[in-house]
């Protein structure tokens, strides 16, 4: 007696790759909302900082 894996036909392979691919496209798209949200984050940082270090230089008289 021989415990073999019994493998899918082709329809569920088929099938399973299908939601794969589709689950790795959703994927892709939210780690590019992610990529988007960090460059805004880091635009309004940089800003931030720009405004800080501007408004401490003072003319010397």
């Amino acid at each position: 007696m021989t415990n073999r894996y019994p493998y899918p036909n082709e329809e569920t392979k088929r099938n399973c790759l299908d939601r794969l691919r589709e689950t790795n496209r959703q994927l892709e798209l939210y780690n590019l909302f992610l990529d988007d949200a960090i460059s805004q984050i880091d635009s309004e940082l940089r800003q931030q900082k720009r405004e800080r270090l501007l408004t401490k230089i003072q003319p010397v008289e």
